[in-house]
């Protein structure tokens, strides 16, 4: 074997056990943060809703704590581009503890603005969250990308299903302390997300990036990584963007339309519960798809699955638990289709040298998608109703069609 046959050998038996363990410290951050993530989805809307008296402004909280993933997704890419993904992630969750302690100290002030300003540091849990999945990507040879960014999503599962059901228990465990019940799911979220940090910071080594920019620095000129663009970025981008407007304006509105008729915390937190499951549990499944398909396709099933979805919830009976729980698993899949295509256009299109810093970006649109449908959910549904949200939502969906013909055009 020849000197540089044996140094790449060497690089790919690195890189591999270093993946193995990159994805397992990942899996475990993601299955604390998750219980974190879906403490917003839970109730945020409904603290607002019952501290400003009125349905309005309830889809503010999704839009600012979206709004300030979007800040924190360029800060992380920015830190994970110059020091690597460790510090990058681990700051990321210690931010979002930081917005939940500050959103149950705006609930007990009973403060409107503090609680603003806490849900925007809080969506730094929601960035961070999204941004793990790069990390899973960083050291996985290309024909495995998609199935490696499914493992860190789908570990998300655990603490996502978990988190919402446990709205009533840490409502209970709030009123105790003397904190209003609504605000209890956010010491779930702060203890969580604190967590998530201190996994990272301890035990994320070696650092994915800095490591897969080293092994690509060692490989032979002509076998490294693309060291430019690729036609993906584009495409990819817009898949993710209108998937998340999509399921964002949706999901945020789902569990005040269930309160308006008469369902408890409980039947919300349940089906926010299948809805977040639908999100990630998939994940392996569309991983394979990806890696065994391609992206383009996967992306064109999200679209047509997001229409089902809105389609099922417009239609939804008002004291059907069931059907608007069906409606939201469709919501998940459709998103989670979105975003593992999605995220594979980009990771493929984008060489090492830029890879955080664009990822980092493309995350910022992400979540100004995300902070729209959620602003504009609440004065849709006050203005026309749930069901005209949900169906719009459907139709808007399949403007992921033409992104991704675009894309296969230009292969």
């Amino acid at each position: 074997m020849t000197s540089t046959a044996a140094d790449t050998a060497a690089g790919m038996s690195q890189r591999s056990e270093a993946q193995r363990r990159v994805l397992a410290v990942l899996v475990s951050s993601q299955i604390l943060s998750g219980a974190g993530l879906a403490a917003g989805i839970t109730v945020g809307a409904l603290l607002a809703q019952d501290m400003l008296g009125s349905t309005d402004l309830a889809g503010l909280p999704s839009a600012l704590f979206t709004a300030g993933s979007a800040l924190a997704a360029v800060t992380i890419g920015r830190i994970s581009q110059a020091r690597g993904r460790r510090p990058g992630l681990a700051a990321g969750y210690l931010t979002g503890a930081v917005g939940s302690a500050g959103v149950i100290a705006a609930a007990v002030a009973r403060s409107p603005v503090l609680l603003f300003v806490a849900l925007f540091v809080y969506g730094a849990g929601t960035a961070t969250n999204l941004q793990a999945r790069y990390a899973g990507a960083d050291l996985a040879a290309p024909a495995h990308r998609a199935r490696a960014v499914s493992t860190v999503l789908v570990a998300t599962t655990l603490g996502g299903v978990v988190g919402p059901n446990l709205a009533a228990p840490t409502g209970t465990l709030a009123d105790h302390l003397g904190i209003p019940a609504l605000a209890g799911p956010f010491l779930l979220a702060g203890v969580a997300y604190a967590l998530a940090a201190l996994v990272l910071a301890v035990w994320l080594r070696p650092d994915p990036l800095l490591l897969a920019r080293s092994l690509d620095v060692q490989r032979p000129t002509q076998t490294r990584a693309a060291k430019t663009r690729g036609p993906g970025l584009i495409p990819g981008a817009l898949t993710m963007i209108l998937t998340q407007l999509v399921m964002v304006a949706i999901m945020t509105m789902t569990p005040v339309h269930m309160h308006d008729h008469g369902h408890g915390t409980a039947a919300s937190g349940l089906v926010i519960a299948i809805h977040v499951g639908a999100m990630y549990l998939p994940s392996p499944l569309t991983g394979w798809l990806v890696d065994r398909h391609g992206p383009t396709l996967v992306a064109a099933a999200s679209g047509l699955t997001l229409l089902a979805a809105g389609s099922t919830a417009a239609a939804a009976p008002v004291d059907s638990v069931a059907v608007l729980a069906l409606a939201l698993a469709l919501l998940g899949l459709g998103w989670n289709l979105g975003l593992v295509s999605g995220t594979a256009m980009i990771t493929d299109a984008v060489p090492l040298a830029t890879r955080a810093r664009t990822q980092g970006m493309v995350d910022v649109s992400i979540a100004v998608a995300g902070a729209t449908g959620g602003l504009s959910s609440g004065l849709v549904v006050a203005a026309a109703g749930f069901p005209v949200l949900a169906l719009t939502g459907g139709v808007l969906a399949l403007a992921v069609l033409p992104a991704i013909t675009v894309s296969a055009s230009s292969r």
